[in-house]
């Protein structure tokens, strides 16, 4: 009986960490008001034991911040995998030091990823699947004419993908 009582409380045990460890990765989605779409990165995994310890690499993203997009490259180390974004989604992101370093949210369990940043005078756009460079004026107009403000839930531009099949189909 003892035994018994004895791994049920074990089992209770460890669900409670369990359950403390997914509250305390929870992360409130109001404290990271910046958005980034990250266009391209490199990565080099690092492994003890045939689990993954961390991954790290550099590449390009775009930091929207008041509503004015601006493009950045980056170095990175993360516990987890960083993917690029698809399509036109963003990552959360706040600043952890204005200007050199944004704390990224990782949709899985909340994990966070730390970006050390070097911020750009033009914003970067992808086409004909290179990623490019314009000055951030241009991009904030495009963003404009396509009511496109991630910080502001317009995740989607309106248009763009009418004016893709018009390029890829002229008549």
């Amino acid at each position: 009986m003892r035994r018994i009582l004895l791994c049920g409380l074990s089992v209770f045990a460890v669900c409670v960490l369990l359950s403390m460890t997914v509250l305390a990765r929870t992360r409130n989605a109001a404290d990271y008001p910046l958005r980034v779409h990250i266009f391209s990165h490199s990565s080099h995994s690092h492994y003890e034991n045939h689990y993954l310890e961390g991954v790290d690499g550099d590449g390009r993203a775009n930091l929207y911040e008041n509503g004015e997009p601006r493009g950045f490259e980056y170095s990175y180390h993360c516990a987890k995998r960083l993917m690029n974004s698809v399509g036109y989604e963003t990552y959360m992101a706040r600043w952890k030091k204005p200007g050199q370093t944004l704390e990224l949210l990782l949709p899985a369990m909340g994990d966070v990823c730390e970006l050390r940043v070097d911020l750009k005078e033009d914003a970067y756009y992808r086409h004909d699947k290179h990623v490019r460079e314009e000055p951030a004026a241009k991009f904030k107009a495009w963003m404009v004419a396509h009511q496109y403000d991630p910080e502001h839930g317009k995740n989607v531009p309106v248009g763009v993908f009418e004016e893709e099949e018009e390029v890829s189909n002229p008549q």
